[in-house]
């Protein structure tokens, strides 16, 4: 039972960090700041639901997805990080300017209409490359089926976490304003552009790691050289 329960720890400080919570609540923040609660209740349930979802399937089948489809993890970092660049793009290029209010908020209504909860909450912010990777290995390394139960029950813990950061995340836009929001848009973009960065990098570095890797470098040959 000892084994079992520092298993679940290990389990979900490693998702918590990966997934982050709190960092998930303030990027929602800036993409729901023209949304009504229910409306944030909604795409948050959503996200977590989706999320949630996509780390059982490939903790459970990640391996064999891969394969199947000749899908590297390096692949998918990459991607991950464009998509996630191009929403912080948006997020950075919003006005400014006091009179652009109605602009701003039809911006921000047509980003809802693209399901926000789908791409990017769900994927690849809660259940990205970081977050899969770790549920891949927590499994596969899970030495009795109850470890493995563990494994999930540390992936609903955190995404549930994740949900309930981003409902209440509707506080802190309220305390702000409409001129804390936009800085904190503006602040959470240029922190997400970042991020997807270094997905990008992570994602190339490990692409150059495995093909060097792949590479069978001819021998050297010993003996007099004159």
């Amino acid at each position: 039972m000892a084994a079992l329960t520092e298993y679940f720890f290990i389990a979900i400080i490693g998702m918590f960090v990966i997934v982050n919570p709190l960092t998930t609540a303030f990027v929602f923040a800036s993409l729901t700041t023209d949304a009504d609660d229910d409306e944030q209740a909604h795409i948050a349930r959503r996200a977590v639901i989706t999320a949630t979802a996509m780390l059982c399937v490939f903790a459970l089948l990640g391996s064999l997805i891969f394969q199947l489809f000749g899908i590297t993890l390096a692949a998918f970092r990459i991607a991950g990080g464009m998509i996630l660049f191009g929403i912080a793009m948006s997020m950075l290029n919003t006005s400014e300017a006091p009179d652009h209010d109605k602009a701003d908020a039809r911006q921000s209504k047509a980003l809802l209409a693209q399901d926000i909860s789908i791409v990017p909450l769900a994927i690849p912010f809660i259940s990205g490359p970081g977050a899969i990777a770790t549920a891949m290995i927590l499994t596969s390394e899970a030495p009795s089926f109850w470890h493995t139960l563990v494994v999930y029950l540390a992936i609903l813990v955190t995404t549930i976490s994740c949900y309930f950061t981003m409902v209440h995340s509707k506080h802190v836009i309220r305390w702000l304003g409409q001129s804390g929001r936009r800085i904190l848009t503006k602040v959470f973009g240029l922190i997400l552009a970042v991020i997807a960065i270094q997905f990008v990098l992570n994602g190339i570095g490990d692409a150059v790691t495995d093909f060097l890797a792949g590479l069978h470098w001819p021998a050297t040959p010993s003996g007099d050289l004159s």
